[in-house]
C-alpha cells in the first residue's frame, strides 16, 4: 500500500514549549484550495488536554508576578515577528481555510493590530487609588484569573486566535489553545514565534482535537475561563455547560446580517460595498451582508450590485469554501431558495477553477425576491451568497433585521444622516455600519454582538476584554496608629 507524503508534518500537541506525541486517532486536514491531503491532527483525549492545564499551572505564578511591563516586552518582539513572517503566515492561512492571499495577509495585519494593542494594556490597567479616610488608603489591581481556555474556529486561522492570545498573556494568565481540527497549521505557527520571542513555556499550550477536546475543557475545574468563537447551536452548549462548572464564558455565535439600501445611496459605493462584504473570505466570517433589505426603488443599484459581483472571480479574487460539505450546503441552500420562488441574478453553484478541479469552490451569487419565509432568509448560509428582500419603507426594513435571532451587525447605505441616526438608534444588534458593508471596530474598540450571536458578559477583544480576563482585588491600608478610628478605619 503507498503511503501518501503529507506537505506538511502531521499536527501534534504543544504542551510546556515542545511538540507532544498523541496515541490518540487522526483526522485528515485537507486543503480546500485543491482538496488535497495536507496534514493530520490529532484527536486528543481528555487526559491530553489535563497534560497541558498542568504545564499552564506549573508556568502561572512565575508568568503572573512578572510585572506587566516585562509580559509586553514580549509581545513586542512577537509583533516583529509576525511582521518578519508574513508571507509565511498568510501562506498557511491560505492554505489551509482556501482564502485568498490577500484576505490571508490582511488577516496577519489584524493579528497584529491586536497584538499592539496588547502592548498597551500597561496604560490601560493602572488601577485606582484613593485615601478614604483620615490615613487609610484604598487601591483597586487587576489581577490574572489562571489558567484560561480559548476554543478558535477554522475561519480566521489567525486572526481569531489573537483575539484572545495576546490579552489573556500580557494580563498574566496561562492559557489552552484549542484551534479547530480543521485548520490547526496557524496554531503551530503561532507557538513557534512566541517561543522566539521568549514566551516562557507552559504559558501557551495547544491541545488539538474535536467535541471530546472541547467539552473537557468546559469541565476541567483547573481552568478558569473559556472563549468560543462557532456556530450559534454549539456557543450555546458551550457557554451552558461551561457556565454550569461556574467558569467565565464568552460564546460568540452566528449572525444573520442585514445591509439596508436606501434608494438616496451612493450607488457605486454601495454596489462594492455590499458585493464585498457578502463575498470576502468566500463569505464565511460573521460579518458578512448575507442579507440585503433594498427600500424603495433599488433597481438600478441591485443591477450594479450584480455587475460589482461578475468580478469576483473562483480562484482569483474570491477564495475557495472549507469543506466539500459546505459547498454542498451552500449550494443546496441557493437550488431551494430558487425553487422556492427567489430569482437567480448571478450563479454560483458548480464552480470548477481550472488547474483545482477538486478544490471546493462556490461562485458570488445574488438572488433576489426573497421573502423572509424561506430557509435562506433565516439561517446562516456561509458563503458568498447575497439574498436580496424588498420593503417599501426603513421601518419595515428594520422590523426584519430586528426579527431575526441573531444580533451581530447591521447597517445602512443612505446618504441621509436621519435615516443613518434612525438605523443605529433601531436597530437590534451591537455593530452597526453606515455605508460600510462589514463594520468590525477596530481596536480599542471591541467586537461582539447581541442576542444570539453572543452569550456571556464582556466582549472579546478591546478594552472590554480586559474585565473578563482579570478580577478585582482591593486593598484597604491603615499605617499611623495616631489616628483615630472610626467606622470607615
Amino acid at each position: 500500500m503507498e503511503v501518501q507524503t503529507l506537505k506538511y508534518p502531521a499536527i501534534r500537541n504543544y504542551v510546556a514549549g515542545q511538540g507532544v506525541d498523541s496515541s490518540a486517532a487522526t483526522l485528515d486536514v485537507m486543503s480546500p484550495l485543491s482538496g488535497q491531503l495536507i496534514s493530520t491532527v490529532p484527536l486528543s483525549s481528555a487526559a491530553a488536554l489535563d497534560e497541558a492545564v498542568q504545564a499552564a499551572k506549573v508556568a502561572f505564578p512565575s508568568w503572573s508576578a512578572m510585572p506587566i511591563k516585562e509580559r509586553v516586552q514580549i509581545f513586542y518582539r512577537y509583533k516583529t515577528l509576525l511582521e518578519r513572517d508574513m508571507k509565511a503566515l498568510a501562506d498557511l492561512v491560505r492554505e489551509e481555510n482556501g482564502k485568498t492571499y490577500d484576505e490571508a495577509r490582511a488577516e496577519v495585519e489584524k493579528a497584529i493590530e491586536l497584538t499592539e494593542f496588547a502592548c498597551s494594556m500597561p496604560q490601560l490597567i493602572q488601577g485606582e487609588f484613593l485615601e478614604v479616610s483620615k490615613g487609610v488608603e484604598a487601591r483597586a489591581e487587576r489581577k490574572p484569573l489562571g489558567v484560561v481556555a480559548s476554543i478558535a474556529p477554522f475561519n480566521f486561522p489567525n486572526m481569531v486566535p489573537h483575539w484572545t492570545i495576546p490579552n489573556a498573556l500580557v494580563l498574566g494568565n496561562t492559557m489552552i489553545l484549542k484551534p479547530s481540527e480543521q485548520v490547526p497549521l496557524s496554531a503551530v505557527k503561532i507557538a513557534e514565534l512566541l517561543k522566539e520571542a521568549g514566551l516562557p513555556d507552559g504559558v501557551l499550550n495547544i491541545v488539538n482535537g474535536d467535541r471530546e477536546i472541547v467539552e473537557a475543557i468546559c469541565d476541567h475545574p483547573a481552568i478558569q475561563a473559556v472563549s468560543f468563537v462557532g456556530s450559534t447551536k454549539i456557543a450555546k452548549v458551550v457557554y451552558i455547560r461551561a457556565t454550569s462548572n461556574l467558569k467565565r464564558c464568552v460564546a460568540l455565535g452566528g449572525a444573520k446580517n442585514h445591509l439596508m439600501v436606501l434608494p438616496d445611496a451612493h450607488p457605486e459605493m454601495t454596489a462594492s460595498n455590499v458585493a464585498a462584504s457578502m463575498s470576502g473570505c468566500a463569505g464565511q466570517r460573521c460579518m458578512a451582508g448575507s442579507t440585503m433589505v433594498g427600500v424603495g426603488a433599488v433597481d438600478g443599484i441591485v443591477a450594479k450590485i450584480v455587475e460589482e459581483a461578475r468580478k469576483i472571480i473562483p480562484g482569483q479574487n474570491l477564495g475557495s469554501v472549507i469543506s466539500k460539505e459546505a459547498k454542498a450546503r451552500i449550494e443546496q441552500h441557493i437550488t431551494e431558495a430558487e425553487a422556492a420562488g427567489a430569482k437567480v441574478l448571478l450563479d454560483g453553484r458548480n464552480a470548477v477553477v481550472p488547474g483545482h478541479e477538486e478544490g471546493y469552490y462556490v461562485g458570488a451569487t445574488v438572488i433576489d425576491y426573497v421573502t423572509p419565509d424561506m430557509r435562506i432568509a433565516q439561517e446562516e448560509v456561509f458563503g458568498p451568497v447575497l439574498a436580496i428582500m424588498r420593503t417599501n419603507t426603513l421601518d419595515e426594513a428594520l422590523a426584519i433585521e430586528n426579527a431575526n435571532p441573531y444580533g451581530n451587525a447591521a447597517a445602512v447605505f443612505t446618504a441621509s444622516g436621519s435615516s443613518a441616526r434612525y438605523v443605529m438608534d433601531h436597530a437590534n444588534a451591537g455593530m452597526i455600519g453606515i455605508n460600510i458593508g462589514v463594520p468590525v471596530p477596530r481596536e480599542p474598540f471591541s467586537f461582539g454582538g447581541w442576542n444570539e450571536s453572543k452569550f456571556g458578559a464582556c466582549d472579546i477583544t478591546g478594552k472590554s476584554s480586559i474585565e473578563f480576563w482579570t478580577q478585582l482585588k482591593k486593598t484597604t491600608t491603615k499605617w499611623n496608629p495616631e489616628s483615630r478610628v472610626n467606622w470607615m478605619s
